[in-house]
């Protein structure tokens, strides 16, 4: 039930006529500050009241960014499962800091040798391609 209703209230919540409503609220407040002398109680409403929002705003899009993180990281387990990419990364989400830290200082240590591979490889065919040159030259 909870996920419902903050789904429906994130998605309000990011309409441009709820701002516009939010921008009233504020316009309307700072209107009525001469009728009301700027007392504290007519400041007190407005703290409160954005005090309450937010708090449960932080609810609100925790929920959300929880939702989107577990789609994303759905698509992208099945995304590795039908690659050539290695399964053993599927859920390594569920993985300590320090064990994930241990794969990414693996994965750049790979990335980093392959990048010299490949410097090696294009090097090569350089020097092939010269020594062909001259060949035929």
């Amino acid at each position: 039930m909870f996920g419902d209703i903050a789904n429906r209230t994130s998605q309000a919540a990011g309409r441009a006529s709820t701002f516009m409503v939010a921008a009233g609220i504020i316009v309307v407040w700072a209107v009525t500050g001469p009728v009301f002398d700027y007392s504290d109680t007519w400041q007190l409403v407005i703290n409160t009241g954005t005090t309450i929002i937010t708090f449960l705003m932080v609810f609100l899009i925790q929920n959300s960014q929880n939702r989107d993180s577990a789609a994303i990281q759905v698509k992208l387990d099945e995304l590795i499962r039908v690659s050539a990419a290695h399964n053993s990364f599927v859920g390594i989400e569920h993985l300590t800091d320090d064990e994930l830290e241990e794969i990414r200082t693996r994965c750049e240590s790979r990335a980093k040798a392959e990048k010299v591979g490949e410097a090696s490889v294009e090097k090569a065919g350089e020097k092939a391609k010269k020594a062909a040159e001259r060949a035929v030259g």
